[in-house]
């Protein structure tokens, strides 16, 4: 049986913390489905179709991952690809208690499918996508919080 993992977010845009987290299951699971979900409460800078395309670009060199997205909720995902498991990046404290009541509703949903918690590298600890774009607003070096397909992206969007 093929260990089938979905790593949800919405990847706007995809970071090097992201990119620590997909990488790190890869090695764990055999197969991993980087899946782009749009959080109704941000507004994105990046199409679902653009963050799909940088992730295919950030993740290349990880043949066990595949990049898809959806609109859909998690869980029916997860169930529609067979997933076995969710897997979910923590930086802080203060991550945990937003993550647990999600993980508490999707076992809710499908108690078949486990969740598991990667604390992120200390490294990235304090990266988020929306520190990286109010960063890249104001033209500063984010060459060490994104790979460079992303910040050329980002020159992009802000020029």
């Amino acid at each position: 049986m093929t260990r089938l993992a979905i790593c949800p977010g919405s990847f706007d845009p995809v970071t090097y913390g992201h990119l620590d987290i997909i990488q790190r299951g890869a090695k764990i699971f055999d197969q991993v489905i980087v899946a782009v979900f749009n959080n109704q409460s941000k507004a994105p800078l990046f199409n679902v179709e653009e963050r799909i395309n940088l992730l295919e670009q950030c993740t290349a060199d990880l043949p066990n991952v595949s990049i898809d997205s959806s609109n859909g909720l998690l869980m029916d995902y997860a169930r529609s690809k067979n997933a076995q498991a969710i897997i979910r990046g923590l930086r802080a404290v203060s991550d945990f208690e937003y993550e647990m009541q999600i993980t508490s509703m999707n076992r809710k949903l499908n108690e078949d499918i486990e969740t598991f918690f990667m604390m992120t590298n200390n490294q990235y600890s304090f990266l988020s996508s929306s520190i990286v774009k109010e960063v890249a607003k104001y033209k500063a070096n984010v060459s060490d919080l994104v790979p460079n397909v992303v910040e050329a992206a980002l020159e992009q969007k802000y020029n």
